[in-house]
């Protein structure tokens, strides 16, 4: 099988970002949480389960007739393609996800990937992408749109891999960049599409009210904190009225493309995947997460340069660098709503799960009040 999926999260800092941050090859590595759980216990097996830093959060994974729906769905979604599994399935548990690799009878390897409610949207959007910017995106073998399955090709070697052994450098970068524009300006006739698909909506007009919502939802933030977000609001209206008044329509906001988000062919064409963070929203707010990780790597000369490959192909229509460079830094500020929204996307639990979601939520609301590096 060609095509493929790594190991995917949230963004940085802290005990479970950096637990969300955690990817590799599954077929290399596994983490120290890792255990074998028998036939009788998982539905048709036997399973290698990796439970990382969330022992108790609670998946469907639990229950045993989702596992036997699930591990059905998997096993007639390969029969429909001629395909059998093999023995052992490795998966992988996690608040915000059930991924499952599955070795597939004569060779190969599949994904199967669950989202909790809140992010059920990502399996019809990774059908619809598959129409819409087809050399881009992976195109999912089977999806269950109601509850939130895909089963998705193997998609090769990360970008991340690539970079670690000197196969692509700062350029790369640069290019990923100017092609994922070119992918949400092409999806720009798409947004309200993706809405009507269950994407969320966080459009640049309707922020200020996202932001309303985080905070009269949010239970962790200190008192001080609040007020200096609340003393912000008159001024986050002002950036959203000014970013609007630039013209870029809304589009596809990953919020979390990094580089194990990514693939890059032999062609030089990049393929992106793992929609369960994203939102419909101004497209230049999806510019801090990958800039960031390039600047982590090669430093933070490297910003405007990155930033400037972004905004190559929204040039044009009358638009100056400097209105698009104003764009961006407005942008990047806002960012940190949609990643706010993200933590709410979690399998429902009684465990320490949603209370990692109003911590992680509480540290991207207080991002709004830093000044962009722009």
């Amino acid at each position: 099988m060609r095509g493929g999926l790594a190991w995917t999260g949230h963004g940085t800092a802290g005990t479970a970002a950096h637990e969300k941050q955690w990817q590799t090859d599954p077929a290399r590595c596994w983490d120290g949480a890792m255990q074998h759980e028998p036939t009788e216990a998982a539905g048709p097996g036997p399973f290698e389960v990796d439970r990382g830093a969330y022992e108790d959060a609670s998946t469907p994974w639990a229950d045993a007739t989702w596992r036997a729906a699930a591990c059905g769905w998997i096993e007639d979604r390969l029969a429909d393609r001629g395909l059998r599994t093999a023995a052992v399935k490795r998966v992988r548990l996690r608040p915000w996800s059930v991924l499952i690799r599955v070795s597939v009878g004569g060779g190969g390897t599949v994904w199967f990937k669950a989202n909790p409610p809140a992010g059920a949207f990502e399996a019809p959007l990774g059908a619809a992408l598959a129409r819409w910017v087809p050399v881009h995106v992976l195109e999912p073998i089977a999806v269950d749109a109601e509850r939130g399955w895909s089963l998705l090709p193997h998609g090769g070697e990360p970008f991340r891999d690539l970079l670690d052994r000197g196969a692509a450098g700062p350029g790369a970068w640069e290019e990923l960049l100017r092609q994922y524009a070119a992918v949400q300006r092409d999806l720009t006739p798409y947004a309200r599409d993706m809405e009507l698909l269950g994407v969320p909506g966080a459009r640049t007009a309707a922020l200020p009210g996202v932001f309303d919502r985080l905070l009269a939802e949010n239970p962790a933030l200190p008192s001080a904190e609040r007020g200096k977000l609340a003393a912000l609001r008159p001024r986050l209206v002002e950036w959203c009225a000014e970013l609007a008044a630039v013209g870029i329509a809304d589009s596809l906001d990953h919020a979390d493309l990094h580089d194990r988000q990514v693939f890059r062919t032999r062609h030089g064409r990049f393929v992106f995947f793992d929609w369960g963070d994203a939102s419909v929203s101004h497209p230049f707010c999806s510019l801090p997460v990958p800039v960031g990780r390039a600047c982590d790597r090669y430093g933070p000369q490297m910003l405007p340069r990155l930033r400037d490959a972004y905004l190559e192909p929204w040039t044009g229509a009358g638009r100056t660098a400097v209105e698009l460079r104003r764009a961006a830094r407005l942008a990047w500020r806002l960012a940190a709503l949609g990643r706010a929204c993200s933590w709410g996307r979690l399998f429902p639990a009684p465990s320490a799960a949603p209370a990692t979601g109003v911590a992680e939520s509480t540290r991207w609301l207080l991002e709004l009040l830093t000044e962009p590096p722009l």
